[in-house]
């Protein structure tokens, strides 16, 4: 009978709830961002400490549609024209080539083959554009230039990532073609470029035509629905060529910001309800993920030496090209680091790796609580600055 209890979904989601409102009342408690709160509850009752929530399918299904509408919300905070600039790819290409340097190298030393150390670099020259995106609203900060240049390069960065990835995955396995490589490429580009036309020319007067029916004021809720199907289709189609799916979310929200809804519910309003439930299922189960049970003493010391690398090249790596395209200090370490968090985009990068026999046990647990402590570390100090040049 228990048993038959603990395994509904409706058991589950109370759980998985009431975590998430332990992990604001921690938030408060330690004066930190609820996204640092969440993940330190869902380490708590994950198989770190208590061992009361395993990460299952359906932790890991919900927490993907958590992951989807936060950034559709963060899209609706951006137009196309404050994400896609030019400078921003400096900041993305720099800060993925030295973290990839810097992971390749430290596992090296450390005595790991090509392989291995190829797939640490790859996984840190991803970057969590979800963390630090929530940390962000929380601070009123979106519609700074420091928070649009993480963005755009966050968004680069994802491309570049998926390209790093491919070419590591194809090396390792000794199947390596510079075809595949430029179909990476090519999907990706064209998925953007062709994702923001659509939108705009076609998908945008849909919304507005449909707002100004009669029918709309029958059913007012048809055009949060419609926005939300629109949402879900990118982020589909962005998984279909690879691309992450939360990158096809954000640019359906940059794609939907401009359209004003007078006579249907507002999607903005509605989404905003979403993304508090599920984005806080999401940021829960990141410490769920996580066992630190598994870290051996063997293991820690490259863990240590690999979560020192992975701030400071993605600090360095970005604070640079920031600084010499003249953003200044401030907002250069902003951006610096706004672009550490690896989350659950490295969390990826080592299940891809370990399920495709490329990479050991050992080096998929440093990977993963590399990207915890960055993911934990990066709004701490990204809010201490926001806070302090209030």
């Amino acid at each position: 009978m228990v048993e038959a209890v603990i395994s509904r979904i409706e058991f589950q989601m109370t759980l998985l709830l009431f975590v998430a409102l332990a992990g604001y009342l921690l938030a408060s408690k330690i004066n930190q961002s609820a996204v640092i709160g969440e993940i330190l509850v869902g380490l708590l009752i994950g198989p770190s400490v208590l061992g009361l929530v395993t990460y299952s399918e359906f932790i890991e299904n919900i927490a993907h549609l958590g992951a989807i509408i936060l950034l559709f919300v963060i899209g609706l905070e951006f137009k196309l024209s404050d994400v896609f600039k030019p400078r921003y790819g400096l900041i993305a290409i720099v800060g993925v080539i030295v973290p990839w340097l810097g992971g390749f190298l430290i596992a090296k030393v450390f005595g790991f083959g090509f392989g291995s150390a190829a797939f640490v670099g790859t996984a840190l020259t991803a970057t969590s554009i979800a963390i630090t995106a929530n940390v962000l609203r929380e601070m009123n900060q979106l519609h700074t230039e420091a928070a649009k240049a993480i963005i755009g390069a966050a968004v680069i960065d994802d491309v570049l990532s998926l390209l790093a990835l491919s070419i590591t995955s194809q090396t390792v396995s000794g199947q390596f073609s510079f075809l595949e490589t430029f179909l990476v490429i090519f999907k990706s580009v064209m998925f953007i470029g062709v994702a923001s036309f659509v939108g705009i020319k076609y998908i945008n007067p849909i919304i507005n035509r449909i707002d100004k029916s009669r029918f709309v004021s029958k059913f007012p809720e048809f055009v949060f629905i419609f926005a939300m199907m629109i949402a879900f289709l990118y982020a589909l189609v962005a998984e279909i060529i690879q691309l992450s799916s939360i990158i096809g979310a954000f640019i359906a929200g940059m794609v939907l910001e401009g359209v004003v809804v007078r006579h249907g519910k507002d999607y903005r309003e509605g989404a905003e309800y979403l993304h508090i439930i599920f984005a806080s299922v999401f940021f829960v189960s990141l410490g769920i993920l996580a066992d630190l049970k598994a870290i051996t003493w063997p293991i820690l010391g490259f863990l240590l030496a690999l979560v020192l690398v992975a701030v400071l090249t993605k600090l360095i790596g970005c604070y640079v090209p920031a600084r010499l395209l003249g953003l200044g200090n401030r907002s250069s370490a902003i951006i610096g680091w706004g672009m550490s968090p690896r989350g659950e985009v490295a969390m990826i990068v080592a299940m891809i790796g370990l399920n495709g026999g490329l990479i050991k046990q050992d080096i998929f647990i440093s990977i993963i609580m590399m990207s915890l402590v960055t993911t934990i570390l990066a709004p701490v100090i990204l809010r201490r600055i926001l806070v302090e040049h209030r």
